[in-house]
């Protein structure tokens, strides 16, 4: 195990090689989950700083529920197969590997940060660039708030494209050292989604930062496809991809979804490209609208046309549906429900039936989708909620729900 301060120091990238080397990938710690604690922490400690400061909060409601749904979903398919990013390369590692560097030398361990960081920058790029991957990436950008509650907001599909970019690594370097970095950089990539931090000095030149990482997170026109990096931010420097933070950054994608269903975020970007792919004449073309960039058309570059991006006034108004108070309240509470039952999903996760792992997260799934419903006050949604509420009453009664705080049971019914 890590103790709470090495924990910690994993969220910054800054644990040292020999505290953070193993001999075998088993051995390697799951940072990311022992990582929910702090993630919860500096979201509160955002809200305390941001409150002090600028009188207001760094987010709202609905789209901080809308973030967090994105986040449980995109983890739920883990709790049925091993990540694909280990088993293929622990697959090319164990069939065709070139040699072997030693998994406890400082030098195999920054090797690899870099390794990591660099076919990080290079799949992101190229999430930003063809299309098929942007449908996949697209649902992390399309927040219009920006902060911690961001970071969270993750791609079900992007992983199932992403491993590739790692395996040339898997020709050299130990599965155990890649499983450490390939969690770090995600990690690291949690605190730079934030407003309350400004500019942190000499840093700017070598690391991600905030500042740079809001550039990224605009749809200003000087804002779209800069700063790729995930913990330094040197690639995008070399490569040409930087752009310093300037005007005012508004944040979201340039044609907004203006929706908080997170099933709809996921798989509507999909569904575009299958019409526009339709009703593109030509095989080449139908072939372009899926491997160029999400702004060609028939007789434009690669990446589309510049002057197509809309302008930015400065008065773009977030999607923001006015729902009763109360409403909002429901959906806070059933939500936390919801984080909980996921929790504990996560602990018992190898005690349970294939079968009540399975109706657990289709119930995972029902509510969130209910939620974001409720919170764009839709007509619908009402007789939705009716159908969950009873649905979950069924399941908990006949014992295929147990919280991870046995005192909930009776709230929990009523």
């Amino acid at each position: 195990g890590t103790a709470p301060g090495q924990q910690l120091r994993a969220l910054f990238y800054a644990l040292a090689p020999g505290e953070s080397s193993f001999r075998t990938v088993e051995e390697v710690p799951d940072y990311v989950e022992k990582s929910i604690p702090f993630f919860i922490t500096f979201i509160g400690l955002e809200f305390a700083v941001s409150w002090i400061q600028k009188r207001k909060l760094p987010g709202r409601i609905n789209d901080g529920i809308s973030s967090l749904s994105l986040g449980i979903l995109s983890r739920l398919p883990d709790v049925l197969f091993r990540s694909i990013e280990l088993i293929s390369y622990i697959h090319v590692w164990n069939n065709y590997r070139l040699f072997e560097l030693p998994w406890d030398s400082p030098w195999t361990w920054y090797l690899t940060l870099l390794g990591v960081d660099f076919a990080y920058y290079c799949f992101h790029r190229m999430s930003h660039e063809v299309n098929i991957l942007w449908a996949a990436h697209q649902v992390h950008h399309s927040s219009e708030d920006y902060n911690l509650f961001t970071a969270l907001r993750q791609s079900v599909l992007q992983k199932y494209t992403s491993w590739m970019f790692n395996l040339p690594m898997a020709l050299f370097i130990p599965p155990s050292v890649f499983a450490v970095h390939l969690q770090f950089n995600l990690l690291y990539q949690f605190w730079i989604h934030t407003e309350v931090i400004t500019k942190l000095g000499p840093l700017e030149w070598i690391l991600n930062t905030p500042s740079h990482h809001r550039v990224h997170h605009g749809r200003n026109p000087y804002c779209i496809d800069k700063n790729y990096g995930g913990t330094l931010i040197i690639w995008d420097r070399i490569f040409g991809t930087f752009e310093a933070e300037d005007a005012k950054v508004v944040y979201g994608l340039t044609h907004p979804v203006n929706s908080f269903d997170p099933i709809m975020l996921q798989l509507r970007p999909l569904a575009h490209i299958w019409n526009t792919c339709w009703a593109t004449p030509g095989f080449c073309n139908k072939l372009s609208v899926i491997f160029k960039g999400p702004g060609w058309g028939p007789g434009k570059p690669r990446l589309g046309l510049p002057e197509e991006i809309p302008v930015i006034t400065g008065k773009e108004v977030p999607f923001n549906p006015r729902v009763p108070a109360y409403l909002n309240c429901y959906a806070l509470v059933h939500f936390a429900v919801i984080v909980d039952l996921y929790i504990e999903l996560l602990a018992s996760m190898t005690m349970l039936s294939q079968g009540t792992v399975l109706l657990r997260i289709g119930f995972i799934i029902l509510s969130l989708a209910s939620f974001g419903l409720l919170m764009e006050n839709k007509s619908k949604a009402g007789i939705l909620e009716i159908i969950r509420c009873l649905v979950f009453i069924g399941v908990y009664k006949l014992g295929h729900f147990r919280s991870h705080f046995p005192f909930l049971g009776y709230a929990y019914e009523v």
